[in-house]
């Protein structure tokens, strides 16, 4: 018990609390951080949420989007000092929680339904 208390307690500084809540299906886009040589820079990944995987401060994001006609899937630490930033695009209704289908579509088969909020 003492183990994982102490493991929570190192985990506790690198948790990102202002995070909105990402849901699977969620169009977000990703500012990451690229270490070039002694330069930095932000740069950003477009896409939509395929898989998530919560498990604390080791909770990953699956992102897939397309480029160049052949679809790119990035698994993004979502509590990692690299991401300076996750803004969520668009909300889509999904009904399941692993969007694994996507990846044998192309085209207009990839669209999903967009979620109707009361604002």
């Amino acid at each position: 018990m003492k183990l994982q208390q102490f493991i929570r307690n190192i985990e506790a500084k690198y948790f990102k609390s202002d995070l909105q809540n990402i849901c699977v299906g969620d169009t977000i886009k990703v500012g990451v951080l690229i270490q070039e040589g002694d330069k930095q820079r932000v740069q950003p990944y477009e896409g939509t949420v395929i898989a998530q995987h919560k498990a604390g401060t080791n909770t990953t994001i699956t992102v897939r989007r397309i480029f160049q006609g052949i679809g790119v899937e990035r698994i993004f630490a979502i509590h990692s000092p690299c991401i300076q930033n996750i803004q969520i695009l668009r909300s889509a209704k999904v009904r399941k929680s692993k969007l694994y289908y996507l990846r044998n579509r192309i085209g207009k088969g990839t669209r999903l339904k967009n979620k109707i909020t009361n604002i």
